[in-house]
């Protein structure tokens, strides 16, 4: 091997390693530390950490270890986006561009953004959607130590109906051309719902409604149907996995939230009913609110279908106005992007379309920490920096309960324990 080939494979191994290997006992001494259950700050704290987890929170004592000084920055959480498509990438697989990624090529994809979306202090990930099972085959090269990124909870293939937005529907029909995740009818379903778990899916996604990206629907459209949504809900809660359910139109979200999902993605043209229906039974809104100014003014430059960018002239501006509508009337709301429309680390860009829709700062970043994780069924290790959890922590620059846009300022991120990135100086 030449001398520039050892070294380009010595410069990929150490990509992957965190700055500095978790010490037995760590100490973090936070100039500000944001309790996100009460908005409020603590002063001249300290965090305990031992074997990846937080054994204390509170002033500074006399501990000793390996004592990391974050000054005068703001320490939080790490932050959760529980709605995100790591394998993809808007450069690479918008429209028909995507024809010609693999499921290994979506792999190593995912794998940069992964580590993109780590650094950008979001430790925790649910990926909603993949094709071949790449998810899985990322999360469980992260949770092996193989490359470095956040926790995810993955659900492979979409599940949705024949040429619905969960389909492929870009090649002519002498291709033969079925996404793996189609399945028409209760049965089949339930079939797909099984084999999505035995193929090591934490949760199923399904296509309720049309959708944004997607050639030959529209958005508002119901497919799946009641009956067909109630026996995937059925049959996931049964093994032990939660329902998130992609749906734009009105009707759809309604027929989701009837059929039991745990969540309701996207969320567009929710109505008055949609909105009880969601709060009077607990189900979670997730809004992407911000990559509709992504795909508006870039989306034609990376591949997205002159159709897509239409039908997202429609469904935007309903989109924020129902977020408003929805949070004002006490639903319950998790921080979700649909990262991977938009470059994978600009997931912050949200937090202040969250505020200007009416959340204050405080509650935006509740949505991204503790919120999500309720969502996600993580809340007793991830989303507060609390004795017991995950020693995930980041620190951002400046106030964030002052200018949520702060939340783009990271700083620092540490993900059990392990420092990945620290700029404080």
């Amino acid at each position: 091997m030449s001398f520039l080939m050892k070294l380009a494979a010595m410069a990929l191994v150490c990509a992957a390693l965190p700055l500095f290997a978790a010490d037995p006992v760590t100490i973090i001494r936070c100039g500000r530390l944001l309790d996100v259950a009460t908005g409020k700050y603590a002063t001249n704290a300290e965090i305990v950490v031992e074997n990846g987890k937080i054994t204390r929170v509170g002033p500074a004592s006399s501990t000793s270890g390996n004592v990391i000084d974050l000054g005068k920055v703001t320490c939080l959480p790490g932050l959760i986006d529980a709605h995100a498509h790591l394998t993809s990438d808007p450069g690479r697989t918008s429209g028909y561009k995507g024809l010609g990624i693999s499921v290994p090529r979506s792999a190593l994809i995912g794998a940069r953004n992964a580590q993109i979306s780590l650094m950008a202090g979001f430790t925790t990930i649910r990926n909603v959607g993949a094709k071949g099972f790449a998810d899985v085959a990322l999360r469980d090269a992260i949770e092996a130590g193989d490359i470095p990124g956040p926790h995810l909870y993955v659900s492979g293939p979409s599940l949705g109906i024949t040429g619905g937005h969960c389909d492929s529907n870009l090649l002519a029909p002498e291709f033969h051309n079925v996404s793996a995740g189609v399945a028409d009818g209760p049965w089949a379903a339930r079939v797909k719902v099984r084999e999505n778990i035995k193929y090591g899916a934490d949760l199923i996604k399904i296509c309720a409604s049309g959708g944004v990206l997607s050639k030959g629907d529209l958005p508002g459209t119901p497919q799946y149907t009641l009956e067909e949504m109630t026996a995937v809900v059925e049959e996931a809660h049964k093994l032990g996995r939660k329902v998130a359910a992609h749906a734009h139109g009105a009707q759809s979200i309604k027929d989701a939230i009837r059929a039991g999902v745990d969540s309701v993605e996207h969320c567009s043209f929710i109505d008055e009913e949609g909105i009880r229906l969601a709060k009077e039974r607990g189900t979670w809104l997730v809004f992407d609110i911000y990559n509709d100014d992504y795909i508006l003014q870039e989306g034609l430059k990376v591949g997205m279908l002159p159709e897509s960018i239409e039908k997202e002239k429609e469904v935007g501006k309903a989109q924020r106005q129902n977020f408003l509508k929805a949070w004002r009337a006490g639903t319950k709301m998790a921080f979700g992007t649909d990262g991977g429309v938009y470059p994978h680390g600009d997931n912050w860009k949200q937090f202040p379309y969250m505020v200007e829709f009416g959340m204050k700062p405080i509650e935006a970043i509740q949505a991204s920490t503790i919120w999500a994780a309720d969502l996600l069924g993580v809340a007793g290790k991830a989303g507060a920096v609390k004795q017991g959890h995950w020693a995930d922590i980041i620190a951002v620059e400046g106030d964030p309960l002052a200018d949520v846009s702060a939340m783009g300022k990271v700083r620092f991120v540490m993900k059990e324990g392990k420092v990945y990135r620290n700029d404080v100086r």
